[in-house]
């Protein structure tokens, strides 16, 4: 592994005579963190994991239920049979998937609007109610999105 390494690095900076291996964890010399802008503390906070959250409405199971998606979602997280809440820390959007239930989309917009006063009731803070139709998500919604 560690031949294969200083040949890449070798091919990929040829004016370089000198490949050195580094092993993530190990002590790194000064010159590595001189050439990263210097050593600082690993940034171990995400204050936007806090604020922006998905949720998925749903009745696959027979009966309807919210429930929280990861932290680290994608457009492809959203699914076209259910209606999606998704919290931007300012704004509630409720995305419509094309074919989502009559059910589904009354009861989301229902919880949106619970979830919208709960917060409203927690931090004072009033978030504006969106409804977003799959195919045609403004650009204030496609952001929040990691690679959309």
């Amino acid at each position: 592994l560690q031949n294969a390494t200083i040949e890449i690095g070798k091919e990929a900076f040829d004016d370089v005579d000198t490949v050195s291996v580094l092993y993530e964890g190990t002590n790194e010399p000064d010159i590595f963190w001189s050439a990263l802008g210097g050593k600082k503390e690993y940034d171990t906070h995400a204050d936007w994991m806090e604020v922006i959250r998905l949720f998925r409405c749903s009745n696959e199971r027979g009966y309807f239920a919210v429930s929280e998606k990861c932290s680290d979602f994608c457009q492809d997280d959203l699914s076209d049979e259910d209606v999606m809440i998704l919290d931007s820390g300012t704004d509630v959007f409720v995305w419509i998937g094309e074919e989502s239930s009559d059910v589904e989309r009354k009861l989301a917009l229902k919880s949106a609007q619970l979830y919208q006063q709960h917060i409203q009731d927690l931090t004072g803070e009033a978030r504006k109610l969106s409804i977003v139709r799959r195919g045609k998500e403004n650009l204030k919604f496609i952001k929040l999105f990691h690679g959309w």
